[in-house]
């Protein structure tokens, strides 16, 4: 994996998005990014501004309908899209074991877990409710 943005940069040129294929391919190099045990500085900031493109595409193209809101599924959903593991859902939680406990319905998410839920995925909290 390059070490620099002008060598990423020239690997993957950073540019809007424009269809799912696209979509496909930014998602592949900013995982293998995202998995690097340490990242340089330049490598942090090409995966910040993929990451942007890929959101952005993905707002656009693939929104979250929440009106019949299965907050489970659409947090297996997110995982999924980031690639993440249930552990990896617990640390943004707050504790590594909680990831797998509410992601088999052993527990609730919190207000506080919802919270630090959207600032991560930069959704609303509407993803997170069960509507009835």
């Amino acid at each position: 994996m390059p070490e620099s943005f002008q060598d990423l940069n020239r690997s993957h040129p950073l540019m809007p998005i424009k269809d799912d294929v696209g979509l496909d391919d930014a998602q592949e190099i900013a995982d293998r990014l995202a998995v690097l045990d340490q990242r340089t500085k330049e490598q942090e900031a090409y995966l910040e501004t993929l990451s942007l493109l890929i959101e952005r595409y993905e707002d656009k193209h693939h929104e979250i309908d929440t009106r019949r809101a299965d907050p489970i599924k659409n947090l297996r959903f997110l995982l999924k899209q980031h690639a993440m593991t249930a552990s990896q859902l617990g640390e943004i939680l707050g504790q590594r074991q909680l990831g797998s406990k509410v992601l088999n319905g052993q527990r609730q998410l919190s207000k506080t877990h919802i919270q630090a839920l959207c600032r991560y995925f930069k959704v609303g909290p509407a993803v997170f409710f069960e509507v009835s």
